[in-house]
């Protein structure tokens, strides 16, 4: 009896209100099935405003420019000062790329942030998709270190691929600079900052897709050779004999730089090898090599074993030094910028660095040329 006085008086409070306001669904961009085939068009890229040139570290370390520029290829990086932010500098990117591709930010259903030195410890994808006008999109960071682009543009193409979202805006971007002990000649030396971005979209209906094929792999044991360690420091919780951390931070950087080549000059080899035999491909067909710029010998040494000569391997890290994830969208956006890569070349792009993580991808460039 209880129970029903009690569903009669809910039932006409319920009244006295009026009807409940009907549910409607979020607005969300979904892909059309028939938008399977992926498109990689429209590009851009962001530079903090510091630049730091070989020289200007020969004044606090005992090195030279020709000692590094030598062993690394690199003769200048550029720094975040205290008053940038990575997210501003990846929107900055994000926003280039869009406007490359013609594509309206509001038409986005998908930001994919592939960073590992965010702003905010909790991601910085949400405040890019709101600064690049992004207000439709869902928006999420992907961490995996130097291959962290790589990973995003795959990840990017089984959304749409899928039928999950048509238009999705990739940015890889990172400030190692933060994290870097600037005493350490054989780290410091080699990280810069900056931001690159593409669009993902789905291609005209019956074009074949653009993402010709792929690879990706990941390997714990070698985690100690490339890391960024977190430190922390303990904090007893009054008198319950519980502790628990407190004050973390990270950093710095350490490599054991031996290793770090050893294994690349291995494994992207392999990983571009399997992913041109997932798209049917052979290296003949490929017209550009775009690999993670870590160092201009490891570039040279996998472009060596594939047989493809260095005049077409895109190189920017002479001037950007290894800017993480951001490093294979800056020298694509670069090297479409000098006119180099044009549409419907076939470019294949290798990422690689802690984890260790490796993956390579080949592509069809669909967006426009130099911009």
């Amino acid at each position: 009896m209880q129970a029903l006085l009690a569903a009669l008086i809910c039932a006409a409070a319920q009244a006295l209100r009026g009807p409940a306001a009907p549910v409607r669904a979020p607005h969300v961009l979904r892909a059309t099935r028939s938008a399977l085939g992926v498109a990689v068009s429209g590009s851009g890229s962001a530079r903090p405003t510091a630049r730091l040139s070989n020289d200007d570290l020969a004044t606090f370390m005992d090195t030279t420019d020709e000692w590094i520029s030598q062993r690394t290829g690199i003769r200048a990086r550029r720094v975040l000062s205290p008053d940038e932010s990575l997210a501003q500098l990846s929107a900055d990117a994000g926003t280039k790329a869009l406007e490359s591709a013609g594509v309206d930010p509001e038409d986005v259903g998908l930001v994919i942030l592939a960073t590992s030195s965010p702003d905010d410890l909790f991601g910085d994808a949400t405040a890019v998709a709101k600064a690049c006008g992004c207000a439709n999109a869902v928006a999420f960071d992907l961490t995996a270190a130097c291959s962290g682009f790589l990973f995003s543009l795959v990840t990017a193409a089984q959304f749409v691929e899928s039928g999950a979202y048509d238009k999705v805006l990739v940015v890889g971007s990172d400030a190692l600079s933060r994290w870097v002990d600037w005493e350490d000649r054989g780290v410091c030396i080699l990280f810069g900052d900056g931001a690159g971005a593409v669009v993902v979209e789905g291609a005209a209906e019956g074009a074949a897709s653009g993402l010709l094929g792929w690879a990706m792999h990941s390997d714990g044991k070698g985690r100690c050779d490339l890391s960024c360690e977190g430190t922390r420091s303990a904090r007893p919780l009054a008198e319950t004999g519980i502790v628990v951390a407190e004050e973390s931070a990270y950093g710095p950087i350490a490599m054991n730089g031996n290793k770090v080549y050893v294994f690349a000059t291995k494994r992207v080899p392999e990983v571009i090898l399997e992913a041109l035999d997932h798209a049917g491909l052979g290296v003949d067909d490929v017209d550009w090599l775009l690999l993670h710029q870590a160092n201009v010998r490891i570039m040279e040494a996998a472009a060596k074993r594939l047989g493809i000569p260095m005049d077409k391997v895109l190189v920017s890290l002479d001037e950007c030094g290894n800017t993480s994830a951001g490093s294979i969208p800056i020298a694509l956006d670069d090297a479409i910028g000098q006119g180099k890569v044009q549409q419907g070349d076939v470019v294949a792009c290798a990422g690689f660095g802690a984890g260790l993580s490796w993956g390579a991808a080949i592509f069809k460039w669909a967006g426009p040329q130099a911009h």
